[in-house]
């Protein structure tokens, strides 16, 4: 059976869900490869952009959810469950009957809810990417969900005006490469070498 665009959305949630979950105590404060964001703020900002595309397609507007800091005594694990939540809610956001149709304005512009979904998707991978490299991990995204987000990203990198994207300029990644590496590197992040630490550039 074909996985339907939301049923790879949870996918990519979930894959990202189990890299979040194995992020140990002394991990949360690392650098990724987002500038200025150590995978503390990584994580909350995933989860403040599920909380925000759910509100879209409520009809709230995603403008109308701002991002959300986590509390500095808010524990580990009540990130984890903060992202958890979150991931459950933009998924049942976008199996609502007709939400894939619906027009929904969310920070890339006003979308049809299929595009804002691809949107969704994409930095649920690109930032899943961020935190298995930050943490030391692998980051195991089916190899046919990040070949499909890579093509609907340098289609939609084309659509963006100059100097409006959050993204660096992508980076050199060979035709060898996972495709969720190549993803990553199309949207600013530098490929680690050997002996690499985690690798810079990358708004968001």
């Amino acid at each position: 059976m074909t996985a339907t665009p939301v049923d790879q959305l949870r996918t990519a949630l979930d894959a990202a869900g189990e890299l979040i979950a194995a992020i140990a105590p002394e991990q949360w404060s690392r650098p990724t490869p987002c500038t200025d964001w150590d995978v503390r703020v990584l994580v909350t900002h995933l989860s403040n952009g599920n909380r925000m595309f759910a509100a879209a397609l409520a009809g709230t507007g995603a403008s109308s959810t701002p991002e959300r800091p986590q509390p500095a005594a808010a524990g580990d694990q009540d990130v984890v469950i903060a992202f958890r939540e979150s991931a459950d809610a933009v998924v049942a956001a976008f199996g609502q009957p007709g939400a894939l149709e619906r027009t929904v304005e969310v920070p890339f512009g006003t979308v049809p809810g299929a595009v804002a979904l691809h949107l969704r998707l994409t930095e649920v991978l690109v930032h899943g990417w961020d935190i298995a490299r930050a943490t030391g991990q692998v980051a195991a995204f089916p190899e046919d969900l990040a070949e499909q987000e890579l093509a609907f990203t340098r289609d939609a990198l084309g659509a963006v005006r100059p100097g409006r994207s959050p993204f660096a300029p992508p980076t050199p990644a060979p035709d060898t490469a996972p495709a969720i590496d190549r993803l990553a590197a199309c949207l600013g992040r530098r490929l680690p070498g050997p002996g690499d630490e985690a690798g810079a550039t990358g708004e968001e």
